[in-house]
């Protein structure tokens, strides 16, 4: 990690904002989420960034995406975890420049939130590369997903109950633990599908705990 003096001075401004999601193995609600263990003890799952707006100094990076395979044992928050892996993939769309951003602000040598939460997880990363990123959200959040065909399915759809107002959505504000910063709202689902095949990660499931939160980071201070 750089330290903040060097940052400033060769770090270019940026912001990027958009939207994130997961599916992961916890039941609904992820009690990760509330800075909990896990609701095995264990979780594994999908993390899925989409860069609505987006710049790196002069480098535009709106419409793009990032996503991470990753798991961990034990609470992730309270900074009593372990065995924390992730493999992370950028959108082949994004050209040289782009992709030099991306990596920048994403593995955290760029600041803001992406460099605590680096810290705070702590992942080792497998591998990394550049892939096709599927990615779709309804307008009202009534479903969200992302797919690298034949490697990677996420997807979701808002959860709702007999007590649920038509058309609205379970949230949740003041999260303990978030995985895009502080001031976000969660939009809670169920996985309709979270399937991975990549870098040793590998699953198939149904049902389980997913939420999209939207993301709004600036940096490098």
């Amino acid at each position: 990690m750089t330290d903040t003096a060097e940052t400033t001075t060769t770090i270019p401004r940026w912001h990027v904002a958009g939207d994130w999601f997961d599916t992961c193995k916890c039941n609904v609600p992820c009690p990760c989420t509330f800075a909990q263990l896990p609701t095995f003890g264990d979780c594994e799952g999908v993390m899925v960034w989409h860069i609505r707006e987006g710049s790196y100094g002069d480098v535009a990076l709106d419409g793009l995406n990032v996503l991470i395979l990753g798991s961990f044992t034990g609470n992730v928050w309270a900074r009593q975890h372990s065995d924390a892996y992730a493999a992370l993939f950028i959108d082949e769309r994004a050209d040289e420049a782009q992709r030099g951003a991306i990596q920048m602000i994403f593995g955290g040598q760029a600041g803001s939130w992406p460099a605590e939460f680096a810290r705070i997880s702590a992942m080792e990363v497998r591998g990394m590369e550049f892939a096709p990123i599927e990615f779709q959200i309804d307008d009202d959040l009534g479903s969200w997903s992302a797919a690298i065909p034949g490697r990677v399915e996420a997807r979701a759809e808002a959860l709702t109950g007999p007590t649920t107002p038509e058309g609205a959505r379970v949230q949740s504000t003041n999260l303990p633990g978030s995985e895009t910063g502080p001031g976000q709202v969660a939009t809670w689902g169920r996985a309709t599908a979270d399937r991975a095949d990549a870098y040793g990660f590998m699953w198939s499931r149904e049902g389980q705990s997913s939420k999209h939160i939207t993301f709004d980071w600036a940096g490098p201070d």
